[in-house]
């Protein structure tokens, strides 16, 4: 089974969860307005199987209008538990799952998410790695923290256009590969955070860690290629699951 594994500081004691691709060992996501998003429509999700152990996704491009993105998910059994592969942006329509384990049922859902995200800031880390000071740290500079101005609780709901848009993120490089977020939550309603990075010269976001309502300080240990990089924060919010689709592996090419 493949299971790529990020750093702890990305499966931060169930506040931050590691959004990167995996495979079938992820772990678990326990998951009065104006002219806001509509309520999102049922795209049809496909999953077919490209090999006795890969199969792959595809979905109808616009089937959820407005979102963001959507949460990749699967299960080995129809009832779940569901577990996060990645969330991908608007514009992906497909999703390969590699490696996966024979002879076994696997069932995948989408789930469309909305709101809106944060200006970005540019980041520009020192070169280098970890020092023998930063490998004794226990890094409590990192950890998810809800941290409080004095200014009044957050009131706009992320289905109202504008009314929840985060500002105010800063960027500051506490190692080489260390650098801690700190932004101003306007959102009363959002069901989590997700820190999204662009590195140089790539065209599209992609998400990096997903935090619990109302955290508005984070800290990310970077891996190399994110060292010089844009960053937002997106205060989000689920919409409609898709349908679910089902696929059955074969045996391993070794026969297994």
């Amino acid at each position: 089974m493949n299971l790529r594994v990020r750093p702890l500081l990305r499966c931060l004691a169930a506040l931050v969860i590691c959004a990167a691709p995996v495979g079938c060992s992820a772990p678990a996501l326990s998951t009065a307005t104006s002219a806001a998003p509509s309520p999102p429509t049922r795209g049809t999700l496909h999953a077919a199987l490209t090999s006795p152990v890969d199969a792959t996704l595809t979905w109808a491009d616009g089937s959820d209008r407005g979102a963001a993105g959507h949460a990749v998910e699967f299960a080995t059994s129809p009832g779940g538990p569901y577990t996060l592969l990645q969330y991908v942006p608007a514009a992906q329509h497909s999703y390969h799952h590699p490696r996966l384990m024979p002879q076994t049922p696997f069932y995948y859902r989408l789930r469309p998410y909305y709101g809106p995200a944060s200006s970005a800031v540019e980041v520009d880390l020192p070169p280098g790695g970890l020092s023998a000071k930063d490998k004794q740290d226990d890094n409590v500079w990192a950890r998810p923290r809800t941290v409080r101005s004095g200014r009044a609780p957050a009131t706009g709901s992320l289905r109202v256009p504008d009314a929840g848009t985060p500002t105010g993120l800063r960027a500051t490089a506490v190692r080489a590969n260390g650098i801690r977020f700190t932004w101003t939550d306007h959102a009363s309603d959002e069901q989590g955070w997700l820190l999204e990075l662009r590195t140089r010269g790539s065209g599209a976001y992609r998400v990096v860690a997903v935090l619990a309502p109302d955290i508005n300080s984070f800290g990310l240990s970077t891996l190399p290629d994110e060292k010089h990089a844009s960053y937002r924060v997106r205060a989000f919010y689920y919409g409609t699951r898709s349908n679910t689709a089902h696929v059955t592996t074969g045996k391993a090419p070794d026969g297994s």
